[in-house]
């Protein structure tokens, strides 16, 4: 159950993308680094990333992502093969074929809704409201794991409300390319899960196609997974 968990979170509260930085001669603190990212994170419409999700002991699950702006994102799944998650501005789908079953949610006038809308420049702003922003060590690049040539800065954001689903995240920022690198993230049961991304390409030109998802007629659907349909 923690692989439908993290694919929950992960449609709830999508986060990721493009991390435009600040020149390496300024000091920035980690508030003034986060704010940055929200006003150039607008400059980007769309990209496309190879992702790795862990949740908990279990197996890796690996998938292509593409999120086109404002609030397009589609995840096909390489493992488990054929499983989906699919955001059209309006509808989020989560195919789960292991389970036969998609999960449905309307988001049409719920602001912030679907997780999609995080990917923005408005979305990070909210983030940002919600969660109170620190380095973990301070703004000098470390290296992503013991004996690793790729080198990251981290941020570590703690929530502010009850309402958010993760209580602590932590980014790690590509120090050379100021991308997003990895997500971890620590929800209010102390469940553990990881979000990989590599391979990240900006404004490849995705056309809106690339998000329209037809899920299998013979699978169960579960609407309003995430809110009530009146919420």
């Amino acid at each position: 159950m923690h692989r439908v968990a993290a694919l929950v979170l992960l449609a709830a509260i999508f986060l990721v993308g493009p991390l435009p930085g600040a020149a390496a001669d300024d000091i920035l603190t980690a508030d003034q680094f986060f704010t940055q990212i929200s006003d150039r994170y607008g400059q980007v419409n769309d990209y496309e990333a190879k992702v790795v999700i862990v949740a908990g002991k279990n197996a890796p699950m690996t998938g292509i992502l593409a999120y086109k702006s404002p609030s397009l994102l589609r995840i096909d799944f390489i493992s488990p093969p054929d499983q989906v998650i699919s955001f059209d501005g309006q509808q989020l789908q989560v195919y789960i074929p292991s389970l036969h079953a998609i999960l449905s949610q309307g988001t049409a006038g719920k602001t912030g809704a679907g997780g999609a809308s995080l990917a923005s420049k408005e979305g990070l702003k909210m983030m940002h409201r919600s969660y109170t922003v620190a380095y973990e060590t301070g703004p000098q690049a470390q290296a992503l794991d013991p004996g690793s040539a790729e080198s990251v800065v981290r941020l570590v954001l703690n929530r502010k409300t009850v309402a958010e689903g993760f209580r602590t995240i932590k980014l790690s920022v590509n120090a050379e390319t100021k991308l997003i690198r990895r997500i971890e993230g620590w929800t209010l049961s102390n469940d553990y899960f990881v979000f990989d991304f590599t391979g990240i390409k900006t404004n490849q030109n995705i056309p809106d196609t690339r998000f329209i998802y037809d899920s299998p007629a013979s699978a169960n659907v579960y609407q309003n997974f995430l809110f009530g349909a009146d919420n």
